[in-house]
């Protein structure tokens, strides 16, 4: 079919420039608008494609602490989607914004309808998008109003104080493929309508991850991040990588790698136990073979090393500690893993019938056997621990 429309187009071009040659100008223009507007394009109509399959990877969730059948997912390159019925249905709510690319999603713990996304994927590959900084809804994703920090181009966590919510968080990574750019762990003190930067590594370092601790708020841990995408190369770590902690609210910051490993680290992923804030995992990458899961119990005085355990800065490196059994954690990766015994061993949790490459997951609070799993082929949900999922 394709062929006998390129054959008519190429008679009817042909037999418009003879008539040039012997009609006017107005008589050619005439009879060409009549030609095609009337036998040929009315021919051509558009159809849809695709989707084929399920595809997208999803990077974030926000769920309504008050109400979980409402939340929002966030896209590495699909923007963000909205449901208020258990992601029965989904709508878009990102579309007319400035990035399709997003790297984590935040809900104001004081008011549901204030939503805040960072764009920017927050991993690694060569084909990762970058974005243009944090955005800001307060109407329950309706409308956004860009809030500033675009030169960051990825984000890896926005943290809202519960106490005050003028007070935000951010982790900005940086740029990918160049040195420089907004990097570090960005405040604002005016619900995001100007920022400081309270803790600056250096020109090719910024932060992939924060943490707050729920009984003080004054209280950060932050996980530096030095890495560089190349054509022909990633390099995934540097001298810069580590963590930090600030008690006051990231006025002043000291260095906490007492016990992690002293060559150069890549991407260090980090979580607090919700039912004993006194554990806090960190799944580190290092070089020489010497990153692993480590623990600290000290308010990240000192880590010690649980096991060998640790996955791909690039892709993964996220963990999720189960909200009542501060022993069981969930690292993200190819296939998700889980341990019982406080990160010692890992084994594969299970996901025969669920697609792989998993980047996110939200444990419900009241209920350790229901949860969401984004991955790169959309949402999945468990009611049982990952013993059967639905799409």
């Amino acid at each position: 079919m394709r062929t006998a429309i390129y054959l008519t187009l190429v008679i009817f071009i042909s037999y418009s420039e003879i008539l040039a040659q012997r009609l006017s100008k107005s008589s050619v223009e005439k009879l060409s608008k009549s030609v095609f507007e009337e036998t040929t394009l009315t021919g051509l109509k558009f159809r849809s494609i695709g989707p084929a399959q399920t595809s997208g990877r999803v990077s974030d969730f926000a769920i309504n602490p008050n109400n979980f059948k409402e939340y929002y997912v966030a896209a590495a390159s699909g923007g963000v989607w909205k449901t208020v019925n258990a992601g029965t249905t989904y709508i878009p709510v990102f579309d007319e914004a400035g990035s399709y690319s997003i790297g984590c999603i935040t809900m104001d713990p004081n008011n549901a309808n204030v939503i805040w996304v960072g764009t920017g994927e927050n991993n690694n590959q060569r084909s990762v998008p970058y974005g243009d900084g944090v955005y800001k809804s307060i109407d329950g994703g309706e409308t956004w109003k860009n809030m500033g920090l675009k030169s960051s181009e990825h984000i890896g966590k926005i943290l809202v104080d519960p106490n005050n919510s003028n007070i935000i968080y951010v982790a900005a990574i940086g740029p990918l493929w160049s040195s420089g750019g907004e990097r570090g762990v960005y405040k604002s003190v005016n619900g995001g309508e100007t920022w400081r930067l309270m803790l600056g590594i250096d020109a090719d370092t910024g932060i992939n991850d924060l943490i707050m601790d729920p009984r003080d708020s004054q209280v950060i841990y932050a996980a530096a991040y030095q890495r560089r995408r190349h054509v022909f190369t990633y390099l995934g770590g540097g001298p810069g990588s580590g963590l930090h902690k600030s008690v006051d609210g990231g006025a002043t910051w000291i260095e906490i790698n007492k016990g992690l490993p002293e060559v150069d680290k890549g991407r260090i992923g980090m979580a607090m136990a919700p039912s004993d804030p006194e554990v806090i995992y960190a799944i580190v990458e290092a070089s020489e073979g010497k990153g692993g899961f480590f623990m600290s119990t000290n308010r990240g005085a000192s880590w010690k090393k649980q096991g060998n355990y640790s996955t791909s800065g690039n892709y993964y490196q996220e963990i999720v500690v189960d909200p009542k059994d501060a022993q069981t954690v969930y690292a993200m990766n190819t296939w998700i893993q889980v341990s019982h015994d406080g990160g010692k061993t890992f084994k594969v949790l299970g996901e025969t019938t669920k697609h792989v490459d998993n980047h996110c997951m939200w444990i419900d609070p009241t209920d350790s056997e229901h949860f969401l799993v984004g991955c790169d082929g959309g949402i999945y949900e468990s009611w049982d621990r990952g013993g059967n999922v639905a799409l």
